[in-house]
């Protein structure tokens, strides 16, 4: 998902598999609803209704894919078009296939008995146009109130972000500051690289929240975060890379991986007085990229700080909103060693 997706209409891609499939399922639905709802009586009940349903699936899927194959060839032409008028477009182009869909079954398929009736034929056609506005009418309004709900779950998460964003922590860029200021006179080489790297981490933070980064640039934001506190920790923080060369260029929201690895320096090595070592690890199962974040606990440890859960909360409703999928982010304790996992969907990465 990038900036340029937020301005496109509130259709989904019809062209998808997944949405064709949607669309064939309420499709059917509808021919079962409507072949119930027209049962015969009498003896041939049973036959008479299973041809009725095969008549009335093959009709509606009829019309509902020649919708759907309409909109997905003109949604890239309307997609930019304001919301009403995109939902005015789809509205009138259903009502027009369902028209002449309807005025094709009725030549070819006619009863015979009702070959020279105009008015079955009108009937024919009213019910036809009837249903179709009113499950149009009802398709489009849902689409549009997903796509609110679902833009509304993202400003709420880039607006929690932002102000996560903002919350420079103060113990933090005072400790940096000391820090510096220790090394000025002894090792003015490591305080000038050190400034460098809180330019860097500073510049990285005040960047857009929706922007999307590759592993590679959160490796390196990370690592210039883990320099400055090593110049503050020493031999007490220790980092364990396991990371392939092979998901460098993997896509994943910014500065989600930054927070974790600050909580675990926060809430795990601080507190310990031989400190201890932080592992990042990447793994892939073929359609997701599972990145984990462990680092050891005392084993009398207090719940995670309101901080730490805000952070995880912050990154797991971002992740949630750019991939529309729901448990992105697992938080496990294995003995003395607190491990947070994210899930990146590989097959939404190009999309996203």
């Amino acid at each position: 998902m990038n900036s340029a997706d937020k301005n496109t209409t509130f259709l989904p891609d019809f062209c998808s598999a997944r949405i064709v499939f949607v669309v064939v399922l309420i499709a059917e639905l509808l021919a079962i609803i409507l072949t119930l709802a027209q049962l015969p009586q009498g003896d041939n009940e049973g036959d008479n209704a299973l041809y009725t349903l095969a008549t009335n699936s093959l009709f509606i899927q009829w019309i509902a894919l020649t919708c759907t194959g309409s909109i997905c060839l003109l949604r890239q032409h309307i997609q930019h078009l304001p919301a009403g008028r995109v939902a005015t477009i789809c509205y009138l182009l259903a009502i027009g296939v369902t028209l002449i869909i309807s005025e094709i079954a009725w030549l070819e398929f006619r009863p015979p008995a009702a070959s020279r009736n105009g008015s079955a034929h009108l009937l024919f056609l009213g019910k036809s146009v009837g249903i179709s506005a009113v499950v149009s009418a009802l398709v489009l309004r849902y689409l549009y109130i997903q796509q609110q709900w679902r833009r509304q779950l993202q400003l709420e998460s880039e607006a929690r972000f932002a102000a996560l964003q903002s919350r420079i922590r103060p113990h933090f860029l005072f400790n940096c500051m000391n820090t510096i200021a220790s090394l000025i006179r002894q090792q003015p080489q490591s305080a000038e690289e050190a400034v460098h790297d809180l330019a860097d981490l500073f510049r990285a933070s005040l960047n857009n929240a929706g922007r999307l980064s590759t592993l590679a640039d959160e490796k390196r934001v990370c690592e210039q975060y883990l320099r400055m506190e090593k110049l503050r920790l020493g031999d007490r923080l220790q980092v364990s890379w396991q990371v392939k060369a092979q998901y460098n260029a993997v896509k994943l929201p910014a500065l989600c991986l930054q927070p974790l690895i600050e909580n675990a320096i926060c809430h795990g090595i601080e507190p310990l007085a031989e400190g201890g070592c932080i592992t990042i690890h990447c793994s892939d199962d073929g359609k997701d990229l599972h990145i984990t974040v462990s680092n050891p606990i005392a084993k009398a440890a207090h719940p995670p700080h309101e901080g730490n859960r805000v952070a995880q909360q912050n990154i797991n409703s971002r992740l949630q909103a750019l991939y529309q999928r729901k448990n992105l982010l697992h938080i496990r304790e294995q003995e003395a060693t607190y491990v947070v996992e994210l899930t990146i969907p590989l097959a939404c990465e190009e999309d996203a």
